[in-house]
């Protein structure tokens, strides 16, 4: 009898193990593809005078901005071109297709030319890395977000797939900490001439070094049972996702509000405080890389949290807090000369669209079946983040520009509520989840 029982706590253990280093393998190509990512926004107000050269600076980052949101306008596409192939030819394969496609956007970013050099070819060469790299993040958000939900334990899914952000606010904290490294070491006239193109290079290598190692990974035995019990040609098709409209509209609703506000206070918080509070820009990165650094460390405990309580709490934290907070958060960062008193106001954004990304993932992923589960996850949330998420920088800047920044702070709480609503409508989605293996692995009541 006590062997049985050592045997099969080994066992538990064993796959706890493997459960973990799944896991792992999976976010750190994460967390190197969301580090190329967020380079573009951490470095912006070095370069972007380079491919849009002009006296005015809210006039040279609206012009970046534009690029960082166009780039957006690929992710719909990558969702469904590499949410479609994660489902008819497996997690892994897509995962390594999405590292090698923001390798190469990289390195274009970096070996490009100013435009005093090659004139107007200079941000077209930019906007077509950007396109790469917004045709990649827009498939590994879908695909790794399936991988995690799929590889996490039952009972533990929400605490697993919250390192989807972990790695996300990694690969940003990356890039804000390389930041700090070359303020310290090059001048400001050396950052703004060629100390930028480091960050890229630097991504570069470790995406083609990721590439490499996720080529090793395990493939989602949810995805390996589904493939050898599926056989209709329409596994990841957009015929086969029509037949969840309900889904694809929570999914659009869940992420609204959530992608708004994520980006508000994690990227352009950044030119907020430098451009409108007028804190100094290395006491501005100082302040941007610790709020982070507590918000992905939140990530877990949030997950964690929505295992023993439910989703739905986290998500009505989020709407709340957002509708009722944005404004009065935004207005006073707006007018604050103080870097600490623009830290915890920073944070105190984060902590609250901690809500919403801690959990989106798993939320989304317990809307659909294995067979259409990447594409369902990915493609309506591209759409999304792509209209409402990349475009939020942009409108921003131009209010600002228009002399009417405060309309932008009532536009993400606007954005907010549209998903409080849908936050207090939808069901309970970790006690009836479309996970195959939390039906079969769910013990019984007694």
């Amino acid at each position: 009898m006590t062997t049985r029982l050592n045997g099969a706590a080994a066992h538990q253990h064993g796959g706890e193990k493997r459960v973990i280093g799944n896991v792992l393998r999976g976010s750190i190509g994460n967390l190197i593809e969301w580090y190329d990512w967020y380079a573009y926004a951490a470095f912006t107000t070095y370069f972007a005078k380079s491919f849009f050269p002009t006296s005015d600076t809210t006039a040279a980052f609206l012009g970046s901005a534009a690029v960082f949101a166009v780039g957006f306008l690929m992710r719909p596409l990558g969702g469904w071109m590499l949410g479609r192939f994660a489902d008819r030819f497996g997690r892994r394969r897509a995962l390594v297709l999405s590292v090698t496609l923001m390798a190469g956007g990289s390195l274009l970013i970096a070996v490009t030319p100013s435009y005093h050099t090659i004139g107007i070819a200079a941000p077209i060469l930019l906007l077509t890395a950007r396109l790469i790299q917004g045709l990649s993040v827009g498939g590994e958000y879908s695909t790794s977000a399936t991988y995690l939900s799929e590889v996490a334990t039952p009972g533990k899914r929400g605490f697993y797939s919250s390192f989807q952000y972990v790695t996300l606010y990694g690969g940003q904290l990356l890039a804000l900490g390389l930041q700090l490294v070359l303020q310290a070491l090059l001048t400001e006239q050396q950052l703004t001439a060629w100390g930028w193109r480091i960050a890229f290079g630097v991504g570069t290598v470790a995406a083609l070094t990721v590439m490499w190692l996720r080529r090793g990974m395990d493939e989602s035995e949810s995805y390996t049972r589904e493939a050898g019990a599926e056989t209709t040609a329409e596994r990841g098709t957009l015929r086969a996702l029509a037949k969840y409209p309900k889904e694809i509209a929570l999914v659009v609703g869940l992420t609204l509000g959530g992608t708004v506000g994520f980006y508000t206070f994690a990227t352009y918080s950044q030119k907020f405080l430098e451009n409108t509070a007028h804190i100094p820009r290395r006491q501005v990165t100082v302040v941007l890389f610790c709020a982070i650094l507590v918000a992905a460390i939140l990530q877990p405990l949030a997950g964690r949290l929505s295992d023993r309580i439910g989703r739905r709490p986290l998500l009505l934290f989020f709407g709340i807090g957002g509708t009722l907070l944005t404004v009065p958060l935004m207005t006073v960062m707006g007018s604050t000369r103080n870097p600490v008193g623009a830290f915890f106001l920073v944070l105190a954004g984060l902590v609250i669209v901690a809500g919403y990304t801690s959990i989106n993932a798993i939320v989304k992923a317990e809307l659909f079946p294995t067979k259409i589960r990447a594409l369902g996850v990915g493609l309506p949330y591209a759409l999304t983040v792509a209209i409402f998420g990349g475009t939020a920088e942009l409108i921003a800047q131009a209010l600002k520009s228009a002399g009417h920044e405060p309309v932008f702070f009532w536009y993400v709480a606007g954005c907010v509520l549209v998903s409080l609503i849908v936050y207090g409508t939808m069901r309970e989605t970790s006690k009836s989840s479309e996970l195959a293996e939390q039906r079969e692995e769910q013990p019984a009541k007694r």
